[in-house]
């Protein structure tokens, strides 16, 4: 039988740190910029910037939040705010996501097994699936990320220094913990 079978999953408070792990590294990087950086536009049709991924990625969490707070406890991300202001101005950006950290730190007390829906659009119907608070909190994790990555590769073109763990999932950060606490030469046996 598989190990997992008889494992418990992460306590919610765990994923609910990971999450503000991010955010926190995300809300540094948003409050050091300047606006002209944060709007500046990248790609070849120029549709990326750094605002536009920041609040990409607060839109998730508004939806989270906002579902949490709905009687029916479905969340439904494609039905986001898409504030545009978030995505031109870094400081506001920098004060929703504070915001967003202190609303995650007073749900530690909500229970992880909670049953909420989450709406998936597939054409012009919407879907309800079952899924819990402690799945989303695990999604908004690597979804965070990913764009942080992103973020990272746009920072480094114009010349922006991170942090080595910005961007890197909490997984990939354990990873190379444990690559570190064995010696180099067990690695090459």
């Amino acid at each position: 039988m598989s190990p997992i079978a008889h494992a418990s999953f992460p306590p919610q408070e765990g994923l609910i740190e990971e999450n503000l792990l991010a955010l926190s590294q995300l809300r540094h990087f948003v409050g050091d910029l300047a606006p002209e950086h944060y709007r500046q536009a990248f790609g070849h049709h120029g549709h990326h910037t750094f605002g536009k991924h920041v609040r990409h990625i607060i839109d998730h969490y508004d939806a989270l939040l906002s579902g949490l707070e709905a009687d029916g406890d479905v969340i439904d991300y494609e039905r986001r705010r898409r504030d545009e202001l978030l995505e031109q101005w870094p400081q506001q950006a920098a004060q929703r996501l504070a915001e967003i950290e202190a609303a995650l730190a007073a749900a530690i007390d909500r229970c992880p097994s909670v049953r909420l829906g989450q709406a998936y659009h597939a054409g012009d119907r919407a879907l309800l699936l079952e899924t819990s608070l402690a799945r989303e909190l695990a999604f908004l994790t690597s979804h965070t990320i990913h764009h942080m990555a992103i973020l990272g590769l746009l920072a480094e073109q114009v010349g922006i220094a991170l942090p080595e763990a910005f961007g890197v999932h909490p997984s990939t950060l354990r990873h190379w913990q444990r690559e570190a606490a064995v010696p180099a030469s067990a690695r090459s046996a």
